[in-house]
This record gives structure tokens, C-alpha cells and sequence, in this order.
């Protein structure tokens, strides 16, 4: 029998950073699947050089229970990994160690796992495998699988996202949205500072701004107490600009993100900045007609995640923790969730591992967390069996 952990050391060696292809993984489910009779259909984006892999086990009939995760990871480079990050280590500490361990493909593990038993069981409802690319860089590849799944398949009772939550079930999640602003000012000499408009001050007044807008929203109270961070959050990731010391700059720009409240919303958060913006690019423009105050999105808005009209996901998943009662809750990072809400698909966040251990060098998972998930999936198949 294949284990959880023989698929975890399979699925870690695998170099699915975003940057790369994950065809190589794909191709790997795909064989697995199929030695168990399954059989899977892929979703590629435009080059194909990255895969979506859809699957189902059980028959074609409603109130399945879709179980997503990505096969992407974050990078590596630059951080002191004290062991191979593309090989799981076990280092006898009771953790897991290796890239994308916890996040995520631990879940994926655990889901295919138990394939083999789901097939035994002969389901009465389906469980969907639903894994996706690109989530790591603004969920790009979930949105053509899930509309390949609501034209193929009958209508899913439930979305289980898998992303590390410790097992807890998450109802809430924030949306994100990445943007760029490109600042073109007018240069001259710096000595003759009244005669140019600095790209570079232009921009600093915008990013006081964005910060000061996150401000406006705490003092008005727009908070929702599920989250760590109960408001919208605005933060400046990236900035450069400028050519010499003694030139006043043409060009600044600064990458930076929304990650909204459900109750916020994307639009509402960045309407305010772009009133400032537009005001400010006005005045200047009274000086030097050629200022400019470009913002772009650099991705499309990932949705939030909102807790509602999610009660047969929620009691799904209750059906299978080892402890169910435990309190549903809400993380301030983005997931493939409201991708799936939007549809009108049941849907929360639950999976092995912990987000603390996300993204961090020696990335790990807790071998008791995979033995949690293992016996969630069990449980799963014998709830789609009754």
C-alpha cells in the first residue's frame, strides 16, 4: 500500500516552483491515478507549459465534495535550508521536512492516498481531486478548472481547500489584489528644484497615502474580528526608481497589494487611492502637464472568502475531524476558496500542517498533522459511501 508519506516524498521531488513547469508532477498523478483505475483530465494554461489536473472517484451524480490544492511552491533561493529542500527529510523530530510540505502538497498526499480505499468503498457521492497551478503568484490556474468542472460535472455539495489550517475548519478568508503604480515625472538638475517634479517625492506622497487610507478604514471601524489583522490591509512591496543623485527623477514605480475584507471589497479599498491619486496627478499637471499617476493590476483580484452559505462544507468537514468541535475561524492569506464561492460552491479552507511553517526555509510538516489528514480522508470516504 502507498502511504501518505510515500507520496509526500514523491510529490516534494518534484521542483513545481512557480517559476517552472509542473508537468512533471502532473504526468506522475496522472499514472497513479490511472494504476487505479481512475482516469483524469488535464486544464493547461495558454502555452502549455503548466497543468490543471481534474479527476473524479465515485459516480457522475450531485453532492460531491471537491478537494483542491495547488502543486505550485515558493521559492527557495536565498534561504539557509540545513537539508536538500526537493528531498523529504525526516530528521527523527517528528517533523517532515522539504518544500511545499505543509503548503500544500501534505493534503494532496493524504487525498491520494486514500484513492485506493475510496475506489473499495464504492462511493454514492464523488470526490473531485481539483489540483491547480499558479496559485503561489495570484491563483491564476483555479478559474478555467473550476469552469471545466461546472460544465462537465454534476453540482459539488462541497469545496474542501486544502492549504494548512492545523486541521481547523476556516470560513473567511481576505481577497488580494497586486498592482503596480508608475510615477512620470519631469527631471532637471537638482540644484534647480522648482523647475522638475520628482518622480521619486511624487511617489513617497502615494505611499504615505496607501498607508494612511489603511488607517482611515481602522478608525472608521471596518474590522472583522475572524482575522488576526481585523482590517483591510494596504502594503508597499517593491519601489525604484531615479537615474543619479543630482537629477530630479522621471520614473518611479512601486509594486504593492490590497488584501481586503470580505465585507471591503476590493473596489471600495482602492477607489480611495485612486481619488487621491488623480487629485494629486491634477495639481501637479498645473506645474508639468506631462505628470503621470498609472496604476495597473498586476494580477486579476483574487475573491475573499466569506462565511456564508457555507453550512453543508462545514458539516462535511465536521463529520470528519478528530475533534469536531472545534470553532471555525478566518486567516488573513488568500486561497483558491472564493474562487469557488463565487460559483456558488460550498466551500472552506482545512488541511495538515500549519501556515507558520509556509513559505519559511526548512519548511516542514508534522507527522501527526499527515496522520490527522489521513484520517479525515478516510472518514470522507465513508461519509460519500452512505
Amino acid at each position: 500500500m502507498t502511504t501518505s508519506r510515500d507520496l509526500l516524498s514523491s510529490l516534494i521531488g518534484f521542483d513545481t516552483v512557480s517559476r517552472h513547469s509542473n508537468l512533471e508532477l502532473i504526468d506522475f498523478v496522472e499514472r497513479y491515478l490511472a494504476s487505479h483505475g481512475i482516469t483524469s483530465q488535464r486544464i493547461s494554461n495558454a502555452d502549455g507549459s503548466k497543468s490543471n489536473l481534474l479527476a473524479r472517484i465515485g459516480p457522475a451524480v450531485k453532492g460531491g465534495v471537491v478537494l483542491s490544492g495547488h502543486t505550485d511552491v515558493v521559492p527557495v533561493d536565498g534561504q539557509p535550508w540545513s537539508s536538500d529542500p526537493f528531498t523529504l527529510t525526516d530528521k527523527q523530530d517528528g517533523r517532515l521536512y522539504g518544500r511545499g510540505s505543509c503548503d500544500m502538497k501534505g493534503f494532496l498526499a493524504c487525498a491520494l492516498a486514500q484513492v485506493p480505499a475510496w475506489q473499495a468503498l464504492e462511493l454514492k457521492r464523488p470526490v473531485y481531486l481539483a489540483f491547480s497551478y499558479d496559485e503561489e503568484i495570484g491563483c491564476l490556474g483555479a478559474p478555467s478548472m473550476i469552469e471545466r468542472l461546472m460544465e462537465e460535472e454534476p453540482l459539488p455539495g462541497a469545496v474542501i481547500i486544502g492549504e494548512p489550517t492545523s486541521m481547523q475548519p476556516v470560513v473567511a478568508q481576505k481577497g488580494i489584489t497586486t498592482m503596480r503604480t508608475t510615477v512620470t515625472g519631469k527631471e532637471s538638475h537638482s540644484s534647480q528644484i522648482n523647475q522638475g517634479v520628482s518622480a521619486i517625492h511624487v511617489a513617497a506622497r502615494l505611499v504615505t497615502q496607501i498607508e494612511a487610507i489603511m488607517q482611515e478604514l481602522v478608525d472608521e471601524g471596518a474590522l472583522e474580528s475572524v482575522f488576526n489583522v481585523q482590517h483591510s490591509s494596504l502594503h508597499v512591496g517593491l519601489i525604484e526608481g531615479g537615474t543619479a543623485i543630482n537629477i530630479m527623477a522621471r520614473h518611479c514605480q512601486f509594486d504593492w497589494e490590497i488584501r481586503h475584507l470580505p465585507s471591503d471589497g476590493f473596489d471600495v479599498v482602492f477607489a480611495r487611492f485612486e481619488r487621491y491619486a488623480k487629485a494629486l496627478e491634477a495639481e501637479l499637471q498645473q506645474r508639468a502637464p506631462e505628470i503621470r499617476i498609472v496604476t495597473e493590476q498586476m494580477v486579476d483580484t483574487v475573491p475573499a472568502l466569506a462565511d456564508r452559505d457555507n453550512a453543508p462544507a462545514v458539516e462535511l468537514c465536521r463529520e470528519c475531524l478528530d475533534d469536531p468541535t472545534l470553532e471555525t475561524g478566518g486567516v488573513a492569506y488568500a486561497t483558491e476558496g472564493g474562487q469557488f464561492q463565487r460559483v456558488g460552491l460550498p466551500t472552506l479552507v482545512c488541511g495538515p500542517g500549519s501556515i507558520e511553517q509556509a513559505h519559511q526555509p526548512d519548511e516542514y510538516i508534522e507527522i501527526s498533522q499527515l496522520e490527522a489528514g489521513d484520517r479525515f480522508m478516510q472518514r470522507l470516504g465513508e461519509r460519500m459511501a452512505q
